[in-house]
């Protein structure tokens, strides 16, 4: 087993955005730098039904997210990737895990709250009991390191407390506590229409993200409209204190250029946003050209996605089964 272990996943509940790839997908490639990592990234399937979902379109959804994955420089030689549902010792462990998993703490989760909204008591055991498949997803590998938003460190959180807690219950050391990885050029994203709110897949307008698959003119037309001041850029951060969408088109910018916010102010400053759009978009475009291009090259010839998949999983598996028997012998099962 390589020194550390990295797992991360994202949902094929619709196309990946600027956000995903800036926050998540920039920083996973990243990783595929580092020799001492070990690399698995899956589509997570099974969390994307907990709410409603199109059955007719999970599979090409999943595709394309993998596509998504390795059009952004994920390396299927350098990386195992595969769909979650295709380990089945991923449900397996959730539910060894869900007997010790708290009903309290499930219940304070921000994102169940968020998602159940008024009608929590209608909420489906599914979307409750998410975390504890999030933490199965993480403790089958003993992923040492989780790249995670923001909005997930509260699943993080509970993950480590059930690592300690079957460790503790059944006097082991069989699951490590994961440490969040919370980097990447741009960790939060914001919509292009309120600074305020962080880039969404579940917005209603989708000029509020840069989808993956959008051509220029789109990306022009979105960066155009999106939400700013009558303000010009300052030369310095401070300046952007209380300016949540300056901010924003600054930060990506950034991200886009490999460039630090403050280069970019020096580089920008006293220019009004009629001036500085237009040079955001020609970055934009120029970074996600390939990646759009590359997206459509692998969903013309999907056997390329499915091969990688296999592999991956395979590979997966011969991890996760290990780990699943392991706790399996622990509790006490005949295996």
């Amino acid at each position: 087993m390589a020194k550390n272990r990295i797992l991360s996943g994202m949902q094929p509940t619709s196309q990946l955005h600027l956000g995903n790839y800036l926050g998540a997908l920039k920083n996973w490639v990243n990783f595929q730098e580092k020799d001492d990592f070990e690399r698995l990234f899956c589509v997570v399937d099974l969390h994307a039904i907990t709410v409603d979902y199109n059955p007719a379109q999970l599979a090409q959804a999943t595709r394309e997210i993998a596509a998504a994955y390795m059009a952004s420089g994920i390396d299927p030689k350098k990386s195992s990737l595969f769909v979650q549902s295709h380990v089945p010792e991923h449900s397996q462990l959730m539910w060894l895990l869900a007997t010790m998993a708290q009903m309290g703490k499930l219940e304070r989760m921000t994102q169940f709250k968020d998602k159940a909204g008024k009608n929590k008591e209608r909420a489906g055991l599914g979307l409750f009991a998410y975390p504890v498949l999030m933490a199965a997803d993480i403790l089958v590998y003993n992923a040492t390191h989780v790249p995670v938003g923001e909005d997930q460190k509260q699943h993080l959180e509970l993950t480590r407390d059930l690592a300690a807690t079957f460790n503790t219950r059944y006097d082991v050391e069989l699951f490590v506590q994961p440490e969040p990885v919370i980097a990447g050029p741009a960790p939060r994203v914001m919509s292009l229409r309120d600074g305020t709110q962080k880039m969404s897949k579940s917005a209603d307008s989708d000029m509020t993200r840069i989808n993956l698959t959008d051509d220029a003119d789109t990306i022009a037309k979105k960066i155009k409209k999106a939400k700013t001041d009558a303000d010009p850029l300052p030369e310095t951060l401070d300046g952007l204190e209380g300016r949540a969408e300056a901010l924003n088109l600054v930060t990506l910018y950034a991200a886009l250029s490999d460039m630090s916010k403050e280069d970019v102010l020096k580089q920008h400053a006293g220019q009004q946003f009629g001036a500085f759009k237009p040079a955001l978009t020609e970055v934009a475009v120029a970074h996600l050209a390939p990646i759009t291009s590359r997206m459509n090259e692998l969903l013309s010839d999907p056997a390329q996605i499915d091969n990688a998949l296999r592999d991956g999983a395979e590979h997966a598996r011969s991890i996760a089964s290990k780990t699943l028997a392991e706790a399996q012998k622990t509790m006490g099962f005949f295996v």
